[in-house]
């Protein structure tokens, strides 16, 4: 939705401006009359930090977002009021997007709403998760700790996030390279020789094969161009629609190698959210709902759910998560300890704290073996077309000495 910047009177007649989200002017003219106030401009605001594609606000990097929360909650733990604290961060922050979207939030917060309600109209800046999370510490009256709490999380999701995409350098230039020769050797190397070897009678089918693939990189390159790009754009769709995001989060918790490590990332951001939660005085069955969506899975927010409702009828959490089979034995046999001993707030941050660095070490282990399984497939590419090559050439001098 567009945002508005007003211009209005209140009861007493004094000057009063901010910002407000609304669907259309007359919409926000009447949030502001709900508000008691006089609405004198309402003009749509368009924000400078804006995608050149998307038209869409940027969104900000969650290493920026962290570093906020943190500076947020030393501000508010010296006693600094919170207005004060986000103009503050908005007039030091080095990012154009970031300064514009607290900017917005201060003015909003200015304006009456509280300071999760003004977070949420940014949901490319603050996930609905740390909205949620804030939201509780607003009510509690620990915002201080949430804010410093979502901090430590986003700084681990951060450094978990950056050393798989790290590892995965590596991994896709080793590919990169490796197609890109296959594709050269295809199209200028192959063309050369095949006008000699085009004379024998008849070619075995690799030869064929080869020669097929390299007419088709050679004379239609714009149709594969095309018909690669018309797939993407299909799976793309395919993926935001209902089916296929369901379909998708099946893949992602099952797929072969990758699925089991999915898991536990999506398990781990859980029970860290979960317990942070719990140590903050949430209720189990509100900490429950808010922490379901950081897992990122569908599947998984469902179970959650449904362990919630469990709860509410009287179960334990460790019963339905356990017949879910989406979680370890091992976890749920820790909750269960953990709930008969009330120390489940502390044992979700510990299973988080191992999980976390167990998964770690499965990444590295899955990319170093992806590896070689690349250079595998880039030698098979290559042994495939040596010998089309060579088996027309054997042929032709078979064929002489007879």
């Amino acid at each position: 939705m567009p945002t508005f910047a007003y211009k209005a009177r209140n009861a007493e007649g004094g000057v009063v401006t901010g910002t407000l989200v609304a669907d259309t002017s007359s919409a926000a003219a009447r949030q502001l009359s709900e508000r008691t106030l006089l609405p004198v401009e309402v003009e749509e605001v368009r924000a400078a930090a804006r995608s050149v594609f998307t038209g869409r606000t940027q969104r900000v990097s969650a290493a920026r977002i962290g570093v906020v929360y943190e500076q947020l909650a030393d501000l508010l733990a010296a006693g600094v009021p919170v207005l004060r604290a986000i103009s503050v961060l908005s007039k030091q922050s080095t990012s154009p997007a970031l300064a514009q979207v607290l900017r917005e939030v201060h003015d909003d917060v200015a304006s009456g709403d509280t300071f999760a309600d003004a977070l949420e109209k940014h949901p490319y800046a603050f996930p609905a998760l740390h909205v949620s999370m804030i939201r509780a510490g607003e009510k509690g009256g620990f915002l201080e700790d949430v804010l410093q709490r979502a901090a430590h999380f986003v700084a681990r999701q951060d450094e978990l996030r950056n050393k798989f995409v790290g590892s995965m350098i590596y991994p896709c230039i080793l590919l990169l390279v490796g197609l890109a020769a296959v594709i050269f050797v295809m199209s200028f190397v192959v063309p050369r020789i095949r006008s000699l070897l085009e004379q024998q009678p008849s070619l075995p089918l690799p030869t064929r094969m080869l020669f097929a693939a390299s007419d088709a990189l050679s004379h239609h390159y714009m149709t594969i161009i095309g018909v690669v790009i018309v797939a993407v754009i299909a799976a793309v769709m395919f993926v935001q629609s209902a089916a296929g995001k369901l379909i998708l989060a099946r893949l992602q918790l099952r797929a072969v190698g990758v699925g089991p490590i999915y898991t536990m990332v999506a398990i781990c951001r859980f029970c860290r959210i979960f317990g942070t939660l719990l140590a903050n005085g949430i209720p189990i069955l509100q900490a429950l709902r808010i922490a379901k969506d950081s897992t990122g899975n569908p599947i998984l927010s469902e179970t959650i759910e449904q362990a919630a409702e469990a709860v509410s009828a009287g179960e334990s959490l460790a019963g339905p998560l356990g017949r879910s089979r989406l979680f370890p034995p091992a976890i749920v046999d820790m909750l269960a300890v953990a709930e008969e001993s009330n120390t489940l707030e502390k044992v979700l941050v510990q299973i988080a704290d191992t999980q976390e660095a167990r998964t770690a070490r499965k990444i590295d282990l899955f990319v170093r073996l992806l590896e070689p399984l690349m250079l595998l497939v880039m030698g098979g590419m290559v042994l495939f077309i040596a010998i089309s090559l060579l088996l027309p050439i054997l042929k032709m001098s078979s064929g002489g000495l007879g």
